[in-house]
């Protein structure tokens, strides 16, 4: 087997706290504590836990939006966080991410050709020309078209939004996509749709996905393995139909008693075609 293509090495991160009053030390919060995992090119692994257990402030690290308090993400054999600037600049070329809301990570006063553009401008100093073709190509992976390019975010439904943020990843071809709670802003029948488009471009184009939610009906559908976090730990890890099947952790187990139709494999998010968004 080749290197992974991720490898994310006893990651933890520890954030001081408000003081309680003048003279004592700022509490901490061990956000995330010892997380190591490896993700092949071309995989899907899914983060899953409750809101608290560390799967954002992970997505947060992978993207070297911040550093850790210890460990390291080594993405395709760079060592991000001990990456100059300028050479980190450039490792960003290779990762995206999409964010959970699909409108509030479009800039409403932007054009979508402005918004999709924007990575290849910033990372490459693409020239306008190959700016035009490159979106008119991303907007079409995503079942847009190159003229929707001239309207703003707000003329196009939350589906559409999140296939236009799914377009601004992809322009710079990225080897991953970190996405984080992707759908969850989305009905039930949309998130489907933009499930399946995701999983389209990751046969067209190798993308790896590393995927973050709190629904295993998501993670069930679209991921080849699932990190369940607790409290910044991993507690257990494997495939959806084992985890979905015969959980061995306590925490898990809770997890899957909480999805509608008691434990057992989720089932809520059905499959239409993707084009029919």
């Amino acid at each position: 087997m080749s290197a992974p293509l991720l490898q994310v090495e006893q990651l933890g991160k520890r954030y001081r706290l408000p003081r309680e009053h003048l003279f004592a030390a700022a509490p901490e919060v061990q956000a995330l504590d010892d997380v190591s995992f490896t993700l092949q090119a071309g995989r899907s692994l899914g983060i899953v836990g409750e809101s608290g257990s560390g799967k954002s402030t992970l997505a947060r690290l992978v993207m070297a939006l911040e550093p850790p308090s210890s460990g390291r993400v080594v993405l395709d054999g760079l060592d991000l966080h001990a990456l100059p600037r300028e050479q980190l600049r450039q490792a960003r070329s290779k990762l995206q991410m999409v964010f959970q809301d699909p409108y509030g990570s479009l800039d409403p006063r932007r054009s979508v050709g402005q918004t999709v553009a924007e990575p290849l401008a910033v990372l490459f100093g693409a020239s306008r020309a190959e700016q035009r073709e490159r979106v008119g190509e991303a907007l079409d992976a995503v079942g847009l078209r190159a003229s929707d390019m001239a309207k703003y975010p707000h003329e196009f439904s939350g589906g559409q939004r999140q296939r236009i943020a799914i377009a601004r990843a992809l322009i710079t071809r990225p080897q991953l996509i970190v996405a984080d709670e992707p759908v969850s802003a989305l009905d039930v029948s949309v998130q489907a749709q933009v499930l399946n488009l995701m999983q389209d471009l990751q046969d067209r184009y190798g993308v790896t996905y590393l995927f973050i939610s709190h629904d295993l009906a998501v993670v069930d559908l679209v991921c080849d393995e699932v990190i369940v976090l607790w409290q910044g730990r991993i507690v257990e890890q494997g495939p959806p139909e084992r985890l979905f099947t015969a959980p061995e952790h306590p925490y898990t187990r809770r997890l899957l008693a909480a999805v509608p139709g008691g434990p057992g494999m989720p089932q809520n998010v059905p499959s239409p075609h993707p084009r029919s968004l």
